[in-house]
Formats: structure tokens, sequence, C-alpha cells
């Protein structure tokens, strides 16, 4: 069975949350307070982890940042209903993804199978296909091992930033649509008052710094979405 860890304060909660996973084919742990929770974060014995934000000993934020140091673990924060401010510094510190409390807990399911399903190579059981190694200008993008280089310099992205990369990537010069990119990077409908992608593509940016042009790398066409650009492009932007 597949193992997630639940950090969360709320005793009961964890116990409505392990008795809606256990039959999804998940084994549960659930651990109370930060400290702990960090504790079993680390072990590498979980698949995924659902965070909550407030937690005693070590906020939920500090856990995850902690986590992010050493581990590209899946992780699904649970904030307050209505709270922005922390949805967005959660997918800044590298949350994959943030549902609000409370929640109704077949919607945390399938958050947490669309996470999974995401984060696991597409290639997986295709041992006779070799997967397309993608390279555009300085940027180097290999699905086979999931792995990204900057002008031959590691890029260290989370499973949710790599997706995103790769999508954009596969689509370099052509702009991509934040409905699509909800779609194949989140596995959800966009929602226009839904951040999380623009969020993403901010610290893939951030990671990524500037291309040999000197520029962004993702270019935002505001209004519809982002485009990978590509170096002749910047070339000819460059000579108008």
């Amino acid at each position: 069975m597949d193992r997630i860890l639940v950090i969360d304060d709320d005793v009961e909660l964890c116990s409505l949350v392990s008795e809606y996973l256990q039959p999804e084919g998940f084994q549960v742990e659930s651990a109370h307070d930060g400290e702990r929770g960090l504790e079993r974060a680390l072990s590498g014995d979980h698949l995924l982890i659902v965070l909550d934000v407030m937690l005693p000993k070590l906020n939920g934020f500090e856990v995850l940042r902690r986590i992010r140091r050493t581990s590209r673990i899946p992780v699904l924060l649970l904030t307050a209903r209505g709270e922005d401010v922390d949805r967005i510094v959660g997918l800044e510190i590298g949350a994959d993804d943030y549902l609000p409390k409370p929640f109704n807990p077949r919607e945390l399911v399938a958050r947490i199978r669309a996470i999974l399903r995401r984060t696991r190579s597409p290639e997986a059981g295709r041992e006779t296909q070799i997967p397309e190694m993608l390279r555009v200008g300085d940027i180097e993008l290999d699905p086979a091992t999931r792995t990204v280089r900057h002008a031959g310099q590691p890029v260290d992205l989370t499973s949710v930033e790599f997706n995103l990369l790769q999508v954009l990537l596969r689509e370099a010069g052509r702009v991509v649509t934040r409905e699509d990119l909800a779609s194949s990077v989140l596995s959800r409908k966009f929602s226009p008052f839904d951040r999380s992608i623009d969020m993403h593509v901010s610290k893939v940016r951030k990671k990524l710094g500037d291309s040999d042009g000197g520029s962004d790398h993702i270019k935002t066409v505001r209004g519809v979405g982002y485009i990978f650009a590509r170096p002749r492009d910047e070339a000819r932007r460059g000579a108008k």
C-alpha cells in the first residue's frame, strides 16, 4: 500500500482522513506536532505528505522549508479557508498543492491521487521506449532521470515545477494557456481566482535564472498564459 503521512494536530481529523484513505489503497501515518512530523517526513518512508499550516512546536511553513532542503517528496498543504497569504507562501516555499479547511474528504483523496499521478514519471512502465531529452537554448530536461540543467549546472525543482517546465519546453515558442497548464500540471480545471500556476511559474523562473540573452526563459502573455522563449525568438526581439 502507498504510505501517506498526515501532519495535523487535530486527532479527530487525522482519524477521519485515515478512514477515507485506507479503502482507497493508502496506508496512513499521523503526526500531531511539527517536530515529530518533520522527523517522520524526512524518514523516506512515505510517498506523500499532507501538512497543516497551524501546528504546535513547529509550524507547517517551517516544516515545509526544512523538508525542501533535502527532499522533493510531494506535499499537500492544508490552509485556513480564505487565507490567500498562506496559500501563496506555501507555494513559494515548495508545496505541490493546497487544500483549504474545512474540506470534503473526497476532494482530499482526489487531490492526493492527482499529485501522485503527476509526480510519478509518465514514462513508468514503458521499458522499451527511451524518453526524449528536451533541450531549448541553455536548458536541458531529462524525463528519464527527472533532472534539469541550466548551462550545464543542475537546477533543483519540485515535482510540480519539473512537470510545468516539461510542458512549457515541449511547446517552446508557443503560448500555453493557464487552463492547459492547470489541467496538465495540476490535474484540475483552471479557476481565475487560483494563483497556483502563476506561483509555480514564478518559482521556476527564479530557479532557472536569466537566459544567455539576459532575459527570462519564461515569458508572460498577459491574460492568456506563458511561453518558453526559444533563443532565436529572443534574438529576433533584440534586433528590433
